[in-house]
């Protein structure tokens, strides 16, 4: 599933709504050196996605505030979404909530009918460089991750063996 010539797969941001910040379970153990903890605002949902990508439960994924998150899949990326329930579209057409995107395909979803946040889990996981163990965007300390922009491309790592 990498994509042509031996690039690596990833995700290109479109547009990132509202606030998408990439998170997983967050930094337990650093509070004694002034370390807070963040990750995922609902941790369950992003395990859950993660798992029907076939991820460990800590992998980094997509935490969108809101919706309206646009994505254009660089290689052939497993996705799955979780969290508020929002309309799913690849390429204008809708979706249900796990699908393989192709190279080229853009995902997008709308805004959500119940809840705040919904996650994006991709197979292998969103491979950014970890700072204190974990990948997540902890906006207050200002560790991990800045928000997403339009033009961020973001490394899938290798999907598991299923």
């Amino acid at each position: 599933m990498s994509p042509a010539g031996g690039r690596r797969a990833a995700l290109e941001v479109l547009d990132p709504g509202l606030l998408t910040l990439v998170q997983d379970r967050g930094r337990p153990g650093w509070a004694h050196v002034g370390v807070g903890r963040s990750g995922a605002a609902d941790a369950g949902a992003l395990c859950a996605a993660n798992r029907r990508v076939g991820n460990h439960d800590d992998a980094a994924g997509l935490e969108v505030l809101l919706g309206g998150l646009r994505v254009r899949a660089v290689g052939d990326v497993r996705v799955s979404v979780g969290g508020a329930v929002v309309d799913v579209r690849v390429d204008g057409r809708p979706v249900g909530p796990d699908l393989l995107l192709r190279d080229g395909a853009e995902l997008v979803l709308g805004r959500p009918e119940r809840g705040l946040r919904t996650y994006v889990a991709v197979g292998g996981g969103v491979a950014v460089d970890p700072v204190l163990g974990s990948r997540a965007s902890d906006r207050l300390g200002g560790l991990g991750p800045a928000p997403l922009a339009a033009g961020d491309v973001l490394p899938v790592g290798a999907p598991r063996a299923r």
